[in-house]
C-alpha cells in the first residue's frame, strides 16, 4: 500500500458515497488507475464495505453502556460458545475481546434503562461462561466514528 492508496482510504472514509470520478479528482489522479487502485483495495480487504452512519437516538436507542464481562474459564469451548452467543444479541453493537482482566467490552445500545436491565438480566448475564459483568453508562460520545488515521 502507498501513499496514494492511503488518499483514497481516507477520502472514502470522509465521504463513502463518492464517485470514482468525484474520487480520482480529490487524490489527483484519472479515473481508470483511481477505479484499478480502489478494486485493488476490495478485493485485499482494506475495504471492508460500505454503510451509511445512522444516528441510534434516530432509531429510539437513547440509552447506551459499555458492558465488561469476565468469563469463569477461558478454554477454547468456552470462549467460542460466549463469542457465538454474543454475536447473535441485536443490541451488542461492538464486542471487543481484551488481554487481561476483564475478559471483553461490549458496547451495548436500549432504547432506555428498563430496557437495559432487561437485556442485561435476560440475555448478557446467561451468555455461556459468563461469571461477572459490570457496566458503566455512557454520558456522550466525545469522538465517534473517526476515520482511521494515516
Amino acid at each position: 500500500m502507498d501513499a496514494l492508496d492511503r488518499k483514497i482510504l481516507t477520502e472514502l472514509q470522509r465521504d463513502g458515497r463518492l464517485t470514482v470520478t468525484e474520487l480520482a479528482a480529490r487524490v489527483q489522479l484519472s479515473v481508470s488507475p483511481c477505479h484499478r487502485r480502489l478494486r485493488d483495495l476490495e478485493r485485499e480487504g482494506a475495504i471492508r464495505g460500505y454503510r451509511a452512519v445512522v444516528d441510534p437516538a434516530a432509531v429510539g436507542l437513547h440509552f447506551e453502556a459499555l458492558v465488561f464481562v469476565t468469563l469463569r474459564w477461558e478454554d477454547a469451548d468456552t470462549v467460542s460458545a460466549f463469542e457465538e452467543g454474543v454475536a447473535a444479541v441485536p443490541h451488542v453493537l461492538q464486542a471487543q475481546r481484551l488481554f487481561g482482566d476483564p475478559d471483553y467490552l461490549l458496547r451495548v445500545a436500549t432504547t432506555d434503562l428498563a430496557a437495559f436491565q432487561q437485556l442485561y438480566d435476560q440475555r448478557l448475564a446467561r451468555l455461556p461462561g459468563v461469571q461477572r459483568l459490570n457496566s458503566t453508562l455512557v454520558m456522550k460520545h466525545v469522538v465517534d466514528d473517526r476515520p482511521l488515521p494515516e
